[in-house]
């Protein structure tokens, strides 16, 4: 089985030549998930501990809009990494910057939704939609709360548009306050065009592992939106699991999920999505 991350981070420490911005700035925290910096080598580290064979890096919210670090790991490591990168969808370039977004060897765009957010006066109109749709860039979306059915509206005025929505739409509460807006979620499902994030699942839960209480929310959304459409990830830096643990909770503790099924969750499935050539087995020897 291919394992293959969803979402996960690495930064540098601040510093004045590669200052962060101050908190609060477009709904950015300046509290990363650890006190010091996590490199690509860190994060190969983790990976090949853990038996994940490739991941999506996402520049981190307290660094702002840096795409430098991940841009550098997935150029050294085109068999491991591929980047969703940040965007400032208010800047002067940010429309003609698209043409030039997988050039540069970014994937996709990771965008936070914020009461201040442009997108969200603008709605299913606003001109980043259909020019992420015309150049073949998909979106990924964080924090969600109230706004999935805006998402909605944007997938379905906008087909060509692939939206993926992170960590299950989960709120930061715990347990099933983290899945209050789970049918909320379940009715993006009609849309094609849109899936799934099953990342950070442990950090939702009270529980200790295997994390029961979440498994039903689980089914649910597997169920609704089908393997093909559910990527399995782990949020690595802010897990209260070993990351082992966050993987094995798929493999080994939800009696509902086999084979083709488990195949598509943990890797195919993002790589598919993301027109990401497959790095199978026997391409071993080409892993950097």
């Amino acid at each position: 089985m291919i394992i293959v991350d969803s979402q996960v981070h690495i930064w540098a420490n601040d510093s004045p030549t590669r200052p962060w911005p101050a908190s609060g700035t477009r709904g950015r925290t300046s509290t990363p998930h650890r006190p010091t910096g996590f490199t690509q080598q860190d994060l190969l580290k983790e990976m090949d501990g853990a038996g994940v064979r490739g991941a999506v890096i996402v520049p981190p919210s307290w660094e702002g809009d840096y795409n430098d670090l991940a841009l550098d790991a997935a150029r050294s490591h085109p068999n491991r990494f591929v980047v969703f990168g940040r965007m400032d969808p208010e800047a002067q370039d940010g429309k003609a910057s698209l043409a030039s977004w997988k050039p540069r060897g970014l994937t996709g765009i990771r965008l936070l939704f914020t009461r201040h957010s442009p997108w969200i006066k603008e709605g299913e109109h606003y001109w980043l939609w259909e020019a992420a749709a015309h150049h073949g860039i998909p979106i990924s979306f964080f924090p969600i709360g109230d706004y999935l059915p805006l998402i909605g509206q944007i997938a379905r005025s906008h087909p060509d548009l692939r939206v993926s929505i992170d960590h299950l739409a989960c709120n930061h509460g715990m347990d099933a306050k983290a899945f209050e807006n789970i049918d909320s979620l379940l009715a993006l499902a009609r849309f094609p065009n849109v899936a799934v994030k099953a990342s950070a699942v442990p950090c939702y839960s009270s529980e200790q592992y295997p994390y029961s209480g979440l498994h039903d929310s689980l089914h649910r959304v597997v169920d609704s939106f089908g393997p093909k459409r559910v990527f399995w990830g782990s949020d690595l830096t802010r897990l209260p699991c070993s990351y082992i643990q966050c993987v094995t909770l798929f493999t080994e503790e939800l009696p509902w999920l086999g084979g083709s099924d488990l195949d598509w969750i943990m890797g195919r499935a993002i790589c598919e999505w993301l027109r990401w050539p497959i790095v199978t087995p026997a391409d071993d020897k080409n892993l950097q």
